[in-house]
């Protein structure tokens, strides 16, 4: 997946085609891609304001914010960390073997290997553990 996603590539993404899912089981690629193919696209017309070749973009904790990005990942062997820009300081673990067909739209029902992890800011709040899936809910103060 490194190499495929970082390694192997220029500047960045356009967008990430089937063959992310070459080796995949042919019932995980139709039901992500109803049986489509299509080849994944690099960024590779792109045009800076001042002429100079593009690089790729290096994020970091202090120039997230001012990037415009909704989302970070980090790949950990274990799984892929998912950091929403809006708590940048930590992200669940979702495992490399989580079902893919995963409804990924809801964060909380994530199939996670790693609880987020405390922020590192110590004026930040800190990040509430995950719900076990079929534990009790508690109450919330709202």
């Amino acid at each position: 997946m490194t190499r495929h996603l970082v390694d192997d590539v220029a500047v960045g993404w356009d967008e990430l085609g089937t063959d992310l899912l070459n080796g995949a089981p042919p019932e995980i690629v139709t039901a992500l891609t109803g049986g489509d193919h299509w080849p994944s696209r690099t960024l590779d017309h792109l045009i800076t304001p001042d002429g100079s070749p593009p690089a790729r973009m290096t994020v970091t904790e202090s120039t997230a914010a001012d990037q415009d990005l909704e989302w970070g990942y980090v790949l950990r062997p274990h799984g892929i960390e998912v950091i929403p820009a809006l708590h940048t300081a930590s992200g669940p673990v979702v495992s490399w073997d989580a079902d893919p067909r995963t409804d990924f739209s809801n964060p909380t029902a994530w199939p996670t290997v790693a609880p987020a992890r405390l922020p590192t800011s110590p004026t930040a709040a800190p990040t509430p553990a995950p719900r076990v899936p079929g534990a009790p809910r508690t109450a919330a103060r709202r």
